[in-house]
């Protein structure tokens, strides 16, 4: 998505989130994830490389398949890879928190590449936080349109979150404000 330049809303479906719960009961047994809908085509579809293939059949520049970058295409190889990185950061983003989430989506605006992003990204999940992210890879028109909304500053994450008007540039700053203003220190319940 980031490679298209595609915004998203992602629904953070980390264990025990409600958008995990959603999937399931709807789909039952057959539910895995990552789990796309697009709003475009009413397209519904699970498995990484087929909805990595729909992306680039759909919304890349020469509407081939084939366009999908090597790096994208290993199978069990990718998948392999990206187990190790959730192993490398002791799964973290993979677990829900205990969290208020916000009735409106945030905005994040990002790139993949960016360890920075991915920092916040993993916080957004784990409190089970809608957000739309608007990918920022280089070279791409979303940097203009950032530094344009930002009064001429490019830095990435930033976050706007629209049901506060608070917008915030780095990491440390936007992953404390994610804690303070939806997560929850402890359980509601007083005894389990």
């Amino acid at each position: 998505m980031s490679i298209l330049e595609l915004d998203v809303e992602f629904r953070p479906c980390v264990q025990g989130s409600k958008y995990r719960k959603e999937i399931k009961d709807e789909y039952g047994y057959k539910a895995t994830f990552p789990f796309m809908k697009d709003p475009n085509t009413g397209i519904e579809m699970f498995e990484s490389d087929a909805i990595i293939a729909y992306l680039f059949r759909l919304y890349g520049s020469s509407k081939k398949v084939d366009d999908v970058p090597s790096s994208l295409t290993g199978g069990v190889f990718t998948t392999l890879m990206t187990s190790l990185s959730l192993l490398l950061r002791f799964g973290k983003g993979s677990k829900g928190k205990y969290s208020n989430p916000p009735p409106k989506p945030l905005i994040l605006w990002s790139a993949e590449g960016t360890p920075f992003g991915k920092l916040v990204r993993e916080e957004l999940n784990e409190l089970q936080v809608a957000h739309i992210q608007i990918s920022c890879p280089r070279g791409g028109s979303n940097r203009q349109k950032m530094f344009e909304q930002t009064n001429g500053v490019f830095q990435i994450p930033y976050l706007e979150d629209p049901n506060n008007g608070v917008k915030l540039f780095e990491s440390s700053a936007i992953i404390e404000y994610l804690q303070k203003m939806y997560g929850v220190k402890s359980s509601v319940v007083e005894y389990i």
